[in-house]
């Protein structure tokens, strides 16, 4: 078998289960997380977890199926190391800065429900009092 067919095996392999692994590391200890920014609505962030994972797979696979090919033909086993490397160190790269992504993005969206809840009053209006005129 090819030394670059060999590459292209282990670099799937590794690939497609690091983006299951985070995928679902995000997705078990997001789910928490998206319950307190969706104020407790248990049903609404499991959807938005799943909505989340399945955004997270289509991007990661897609960049992974489309950083495949290569050019260069890999001619013996260091070759194999050093394509494998360069593959897979980019592969993480796109891993954490989607990760860092979503995790923005929620923290953006937490802190404006906190900032709405500060807004409501902790108890409501007992009466109204008309203005005075100033003199």
């Amino acid at each position: 078998m090819d030394r670059t067919v060999i590459a292209y095996v282990i670099y799937l392999l590794v690939s497609v289960a690091l983006t299951v692994w985070v995928a679902r590391t995000l997705s078990r200890n997001g789910r928490v997380f998206l319950a307190d920014v969706l104020h407790g609505n248990e049903k609404l962030a499991d959807a938005v977890n799943h909505l989340l994972v399945v955004g997270f797979y289509l991007v990661n696979l897609g960049f992974v199926a489309l950083y495949l090919s290569s050019d260069a033909t890999i001619t013996d086993t260091r070759g194999v190391f050093e394509a494998l490397s360069t593959k897979l160190g980019v592969v993480l790269l796109v891993l954490g800065v989607m990760h860092l992504a979503n995790v923005y993005v929620l923290n953006r969206i937490r802190r404006r429900g906190t900032m709405e809840r500060e807004q409501v009053p902790p108890v409501p209006p007992q009466g109204w009092v008309a203005p005075t005129a100033q003199v």
